[in-house]
C-alpha cells in the first residue's frame, strides 16, 4: 500500500508542480456539476492515474480536479467508488490517502440519498452528524498505515460539529431545508425493499445511501475533519413505495445541486 501511495502521489506532484490543496471534495451522484465553480488549474483522468480505480458508474466521469474554490486550493473527486462495483475497501478510499498526502487539511463530501424520515422530504439536504456503517468490510481491516493513524481510531465526532452547525446556519440564512440526519451506508446496488427501510428507521437512520461511510472512517483514521452533507432524492418512508429509477435519483440530485454547491463554497470560505 504504502508503495502504492508513494507511486502516485509523486506522479500528480509531478503535474501539478507545488499547488498544494488545502481542502477535499468527493462529488456524489448527480452532483458533479460543482466543478462549474472551481477555477480549475489542473485536471487528471483517474484511468492515467497509476494505482487509481476507475469509476464505473455512469454519471461519475472519473476526474480529479485541482484548482481554487472560494479562493481555497481545493482538490475534487468528480466520480466516486463504490463498494457494489466491486472495488475492495483499500481501494474505494485510496484517493484518501492520495489526498492526505498532498495536503489535505479538511474532507467535504456529498452524496445523493434516500429518505427514511418523514420529516425529510425529497429536494432537501441532510447535515449528516452521524452514520451507521451496515457495510460488510472496513477499509481499516488488516495491517494498520501506522505512519497514517492509530490501529483502533477514535470515532465519537466522525463529522466535525463546528462545520455542521457553520452549514445548517448558512442554510437557515438562505432558506434551504436542510435536516441533521443519521446516514445509513448499504452496499447496493439495489434500493432496499419496505421492510429494509423500516429496519434503518427503527436503528435510527434518516438517509440511506451506498458511499461515503468508507471515506469518513480512513479521514477519521488520519485525523482529517470531515463534513457531509446529502441530497435527499427519494422517499423510503411510504406504506406503499414506488419504483425509483437511476435517471429520477439523478434529475433530483440536479435540481437541488445548487444548493448543495451553496452550502459547499459558504462553508469552505468560512474555513
Amino acid at each position: 500500500m504504502y508503495h502504492s501511495i508513494n507511486e502516485t502521489t509523486e506522479f500528480i506532484r509531478r503535474r501539478i508542480g507545488d499547488f498544494t490543496p488545502e481542502f477535499g471534495i468527493i462529488l456524489g451522484t448527480g452532483l458533479g456539476k460543482l466543478v462549474d465553480e472551481i477555477e480549475v488549474e489542473y485536471q487528471l483522468m483517474y484511468s492515467n492515474i497509476p494505482n487509481f480505480p476507475i469509476s464505473t458508474v455512469e454519471f461519475h466521469s472519473g476526474k480529479l480536479i485541482f484548482g481554487k474554490l472560494s479562493g481555497r486550493n481545493v482538490v475534487a473527486m468528480q466520480g466516486r467508488l463504490h463498494f457494489y462495483e466491486g472495488y475492495d475497501m483499500q481501494q474505494i478510499t485510496f484517493p484518501i490517502r492520495i489526498m492526505k498526502v498532498l495536503g489535505v487539511q479538511k474532507l467535504f463530501v456529498s452524496n445523493a440519498a434516500g429518505s427514511l424520515n418523514p420529516e425529510v422530504k425529497k429536494g432537501d439536504l441532510g447535515i449528516i452528524e452521524d452514520h451507521i456503517n451496515l457495510l460488510p468490510d472496513n477499509p481499516l481491516r488488516g495491517q494498520n498505515l501506522a505512519e497514517f493513524g492509530p490501529r483502533f481510531p477514535d470515532m465519537s465526532e466522525p463529522y466535525n460539529r463546528l462545520m455542521i452547525q457553520q452549514a445548517l446556519e448558512i442554510a437557515s440564512a438562505h432558506d434551504i431545508s436542510a435536516h441533521r440526519v443519521v446516514y445509513v451506508s448499504s452496499p447496493g446496488p439495489n434500493l432496499e425493499t419496505r421492510a429494509e427501510y423500516r429496519y434503518m428507521r427503527l436503528i435510527g437512520g434518516d438517509v440511506v445511501g451506498m458511499s461515503t461511510v468508507p471515506e469518513v472512517i480512513v479521514a477519521n483514521h488520519m485525523s482529517i475533519p470531515v463534513f457531509a452533507i446529502s441530497v435527499v432524492t427519494d422517499e423510503g418512508f411510504h406504506d406503499e413505495l414506488k419504483p425509483v429509477s437511476l435517471q429520477e435519483i439523478v434529475q433530483v440530485a440536479e435540481k437541488a445541486e445548487p444548493k448543495m454547491t451553496l452550502i459547499l463554497k459558504e462553508l469552505i470560505a468560512l474555513q
